[in-house]
């Protein structure tokens, strides 16, 4: 055999080796790189190709919009509801008559956001406790407030515009 013949054989032999050896790398990375494919799509195994990735996620983004949708109305039901809720209360004790017992009487106020409830009243008295009830709009009543009704309503006053300060 000639050199030139020789010289020939080894390095069309040592191509092939580098070519065997580029051809491993690159299934090794080909496969590195269907398995990140399959992670990002939600594809198992058995489900290959680009339609079944997609699919999966277009799936997968419907279901989180129908989550998203079904929040949003919750969060405006909740919004819509809490609007008209308790978010005041002032209470102030006092002696209704000065020889009858302690502090027994007492003025409350329950009011929304916007100044709108109650202000109920219990006077203790030597025949029994009366109970009133005087309605709110606005932070007013049609009926007069008595001092210790005032000061109770002014203290839900305080806690809404603190509440809402907060924010």
């Amino acid at each position: 055999m000639e050199t030139t013949q020789l010289i020939w054989i080894i390095a069309v032999t040592l191509l092939a080796l580098l070519n065997i050896v580029w051809q491993l790398d690159l299934q090794t990375r080909l496969k590195r790189l269907e398995e990140r494919y399959r992670r990002l799509s939600g594809a198992s195994v058995e489900e290959t190709g680009p339609q079944v990735g997609v699919g999966t996620l277009l799936a997968r983004i419907d279901s989180v919009r129908d989550r998203v949708e079904k929040l949003e109305n919750l969060a405006r039901q909740a919004q819509a509801t809490l609007g008209h809720t308790v978010q005041g209360v002032g209470i102030v004790r006092f002696r209704a008559l000065p020889d009858v017992g302690g502090d027994q009487s007492f003025s409350l106020a329950l009011v929304d956001g916007g100044g709108n409830g109650v202000v109920l009243s219990a006077l203790y008295l030597r025949e029994g406790t009366r109970f009133y009830g005087k309605p709110l709009a606005a932070w007013n009543s049609s009926y007069p407030l008595t001092d210790e009704e005032k000061q109770a309503l002014e203290q839900a006053r305080r806690a809404v515009e603190g509440a809402g300060q907060e924010k």
